[in-house]
């Protein structure tokens, strides 16, 4: 299991991360949300070593991560780290080698990955002559070079065609399967929706959300999507446990307080007109995030 732990870090007056915590479990796919400047890459940078923490660790089952853990990660940058007057094939075995691989080993899991994220007829070419979408599966490619017992990965799915996107998922969620931990980040909540088992959102470098997408959505109580035909205005304002999130050309959405009975909702919508749909609705992440981020607290006011 990977551990952040109540991780600070302050780059002058600007305070980045304020005790950052949550865990990454073996075999499980976690999706790390935020804006841009929430502290994402700070965290990750932090994991990888580039950055020290002014507060708090970074455990490995258990064990601070030292140079020798760090060794076993594999890390790809949101920036691309590769060397781009340099041969794809050449690259990659050279990083291979650098986490320790002989020879034949770098080579044969050079061509592994090559092949398998589509750029094995690429292995003579310079990176800069490569698409920015097969730049990124090269990026990739050397993370997964060694084997590595951690995923950390920044932004992999920046500037990838659909065809891509399905391929690099389908190697996160067997590197997964397979009982490694694999974090990322990025801007694509209904990717992140799809691919991961639990989610942590970030703001104003403080965690204000870790757990599944259901676990997102019961938070805010239950949702309804009614359709009632001509109602009379502000029909359900008073119902009793319900907040009207919209109400406008017949279409209402609610939110049912905890041991709210849905169906006196009902009944109540059928008083106000025929009802021609009833259902339980399941905001998308994106809703979820924008939900959880606007009722965080603003930095200090917490100790106001």
């Amino acid at each position: 299991m990977l551990e952040i732990v109540r991780v600070g870090k302050r780059f002058g007056s600007r305070q980045a991360l304020e005790d950052v915590s949550f865990t990454v479990e073996r075999g499980e796919v976690f999706g790390f949300v935020g804006s841009n400047g929430a502290g994402k890459t700070t965290t990750m940078r932090i994991v990888l070593g580039v950055l020290s923490a002014d507060s708090g660790e970074v455990r490995w089952n258990g064990r601070a991560v030292d140079a020798d853990l760090r060794r076993r990660i594999g890390y790809m940058p949101e920036e691309r780290g590769l060397y781009p007057k340099m041969r794809v094939g050449d690259q990659l075995q050279y990083l291979a080698r650098l986490h320790g691989l002989g020879r034949a080993d770098a080579a044969a899991a050079v061509t592994r990955w090559t092949e398998r994220l589509g750029v094995g007829d690429r292995l003579g070419d310079e990176v800069q002559k490569l698409s920015l979408g097969n730049q990124q599966r090269v990026q990739l490619c050397a993370a997964l070079v060694h084997d590595p017992e951690v995923l950390v990965l920044d932004e992999p799915f920046s500037g990838l065609d659909p065809t891509a996107v399905e391929v690099m998922s389908t190697v996160l969620r067997a590197k997964a399967d397979a009982g490694v931990p694999v974090i990322f980040s990025s801007h694509q909540l209904e990717l992140v929706e799809r691919l991961c088992d639990r989610i942590g959102i970030i703001a104003d470098g403080r965690m204000v959300a870790v757990g599944s997408v259901a676990d997102l959505r019961a938070r805010g109580g239950a949702s309804a999507v009614l359709d009632v035909e001509g109602p009379p205005a502000g029909w359900a304002t008073d119902l009793p446990g319900v907040e009207v999130l919209v109400d406008g050309d017949g279409h209402t959405r609610l939110r049912l307080a905890a041991g709210t009975d849905d169906q006196d909702v009902l009944r109540a919508a059928l008083a106000a007109g025929p009802v021609r749909e009833f259902r339980r609705w399941r905001p998308p992440l994106t809703e979820l995030y924008r939900d959880v981020v606007r009722a965080s607290p603003a930095p200090g006011d917490a100790a106001a």
